[in-house]
């Protein structure tokens, strides 16, 4: 089972069979994936297919994957998107009711300490243009942008991406 990483407010774990609903949500929350890329959830098959998906992601040992919680409520996720070897990009979301707290930083600065501390040497991120939040959030933690950019056709329209990284000194 993957490590629990605790900060100062946050618990970035595994997640649970009860988070379904929560996760759920969240991700169905246009709040969430307006900017935070996944598939339409109309159908119940969908919904139970992609939480079991990101429950099995959390727990295995050759992916980086935890769920956000405050006070043992699930706010969020943050995961890899990609690895190879020395490298990683993360994705992350945070509940819209949780934002301007600090919660994404927090949760941010943690994974890259883990990831650093697991051998990784640049974490890698993404966001569209528009996504000024995420984009601070990654200027806070220290990313910088990398000048790699693509245009990636989502909910239908093309929206510019840019890329960030942090290197381990």
């Amino acid at each position: 089972m993957r490590s629990v990483i605790l900060t100062e407010r946050l618990t970035l774990a595994p997640l649970g069979k009860e988070d379904a609903p929560t996760l759920i949500a969240l991700l169905r929350d246009p709040g969430v994936n307006g900017t935070y890329m996944v598939p339409d959830l109309d159908t119940p098959d969908a919904r139970n297919a992609l939480f079991d998906r990101f429950y099995a992601f959390t727990h295995r040992e050759d992916r980086f994957a935890r769920g956000i919680y405050l006070d043992g409520r699930l706010i969020g996720m943050i995961h890899d998107v990609r690895m190879e070897e020395g490298e990683v990009e993360l994705g992350w979301f945070v509940d819209p009711a949780s934002r301007g707290r600090g919660f994404a930083p927090e949760a941010l600065a943690a994974a890259v300490r883990e990831l650093f501390a697991e051998g990784f040497r640049v974490i890698k991120a993404g966001a569209f243009t528009e996504n000024a939040a995420s984009l601070r959030v990654m200027e806070k933690c220290g990313m910088r942008p990398t000048g790699e950019r693509e245009i990636i056709s989502y909910r239908g329209r093309d929206r510019e991406c840019v890329y960030t990284a942090i290197t381990k000194e």
